[in-house]
């Protein structure tokens, strides 16, 4: 079965529910896959910074905690909101700890990794802090990586608002 664009998935938040991706429908989207004692956590204030600068424009980030590289995020669903909240003031969702690489990969990352392979043509995720900026029709245009900076994004953004 193959999923036409980001829409049309589903994801759980972080009190397990299930999200349908609809809810961010006609929204510009930046998922990142995220970490509390990652060396690019300090990314999540620029992150947040990003998000309160064009939230008011139809825009959103969606955080998928993920505990693959190194450990790195090895907190409940409770203790990694209120690690962003605290330390970052995150405003923008965060979802349930997921997968994003391997058997039990969550189906929103084999999506994404399908649409936007990253340096060299590699789909899996290299580590914590990659991007995919996903336009108002669902289509996913364009993955950086962990060292490319939240401020870096923010002129790609402003193009699809």
């Amino acid at each position: 079965m193959s999923v036409p664009n980001f829409f049309d998935l589903k994801a759980q938040n972080k009190k397990h529910e299930e999200i349908s991706m609809k809810t961010f429908e006609n929204k510009v989207i930046l998922v990142v896959n995220v970490a509390s004692k990652c060396g690019f956590t300090s990314q999540y204030a620029g992150l947040q910074e990003l998000y309160a600068k064009y939230k008011d424009r139809g825009f959103v980030i969606i955080g998928f905690p993920c505990n693959q590289f190194g450990g790195q995020e090895p907190g409940t669903e409770e203790e990694i909101e209120s690690f962003c909240q605290v330390n970052f003031g995150v405003e923008f969702p965060i979802m349930a700890k997921i997968d994003v690489n391997g058997d039990k990969e969550d189906p929103v990352y084999t999506f994404l990794k399908s649409q936007k392979a990253g340096l060299l043509g590699l789909q899996r995720i290299k580590w914590n802090f990659e991007k995919f900026l996903i336009n108002k029709q669902g289509t996913v245009v364009k993955r950086y990586s962990s060292v490319t900076t939240p401020g870096a994004i923010g002129e790609d953004v402003e193009k699809l608002l």
